[in-house]
């Protein structure tokens, strides 16, 4: 997992108003947690963050520059606009190169599975513990010609070297199942069929 280098400024004015102020100017407040010191607030480079968060998806690695001094930092939670689909605010933790964090990370399902089936994925992430600068983008699940009945749980999905699993491993990650088709009700047809024949028994009499 590559990290993104981002010029970073300290900001000390703090509110609704001055977000909206910073999110005029095209960049976006930020704020960075961790390692037992007190929150770092800071105005990042709106259009640099928003493709470095979409390149590296939401645990995207960050290399901030602030005052010439160097912060790794992994994203936590970017908040979004419903509306204008913009990012409003994002939250850091603070890392260090070699150290272990906890991450979610999305299961990418890759392949077909075998005809006449349904492919129904019941977990979106796994919870797993990896170093801060290894962390997967995406965990991807193998159901290339998978049969009908067949299951996938956490404990038998491959990851990355150097990653730990902490969901269950007994939890269903994806279930191969057979598709089902949408038939009319007998009872419906069946009653469609006697409606068509009193009507063309009502036409003949005609």
């Amino acid at each position: 997992m590559s990290s993104e280098k981002i010029v970073a400024e300290k900001r000390t004015e703090f509110g609704k108003g001055a977000a909206r102020r910073i999110r005029r100017e095209n960049k976006i407040p930020a704020v960075v947690y961790g390692h037992g010191a007190d929150p770092m607030h800071l105005t990042l480079p709106g259009h640099a963050t928003m493709m470095a968060l979409k390149n590296h998806g939401a645990n995207a690695l960050l290399e901030l520059d602030i005052d010439g001094k160097t912060q790794l930092a992994l994203t936590k939670q970017v908040q979004i606009d419903d509306v204008r689909r913009v990012i409003e605010h994002v939250d850091f933790v603070a890392v260090r190169a070699g150290e272990k964090v906890t991450v979610e990370v999305t299961v990418h399902v890759v392949g077909d599975a075998a005809s006449g089936s349904m492919v129904v994925t019941d977990l979106n992430t796994l919870s797993l513990e990896a170093e801060a600068t290894h962390v997967p983008e995406t965990i991807e699940v193998d159901i290339e010609g998978l049969e009908i009945g067949t299951q996938i749980l956490a404990g038998s999905v491959e990851l990355p070297k150097g990653t730990t699993l902490l969901t269950d491993p007994e939890a269903l990650v994806v279930n191969i199942t057979e598709a089902k088709t949408i038939e009319e009700p007998a009872d419906e047809a069946a009653e469609g069929e006697t409606e068509e024949s009193a009507d063309a028994e009502a036409t003949d009499a005609e």
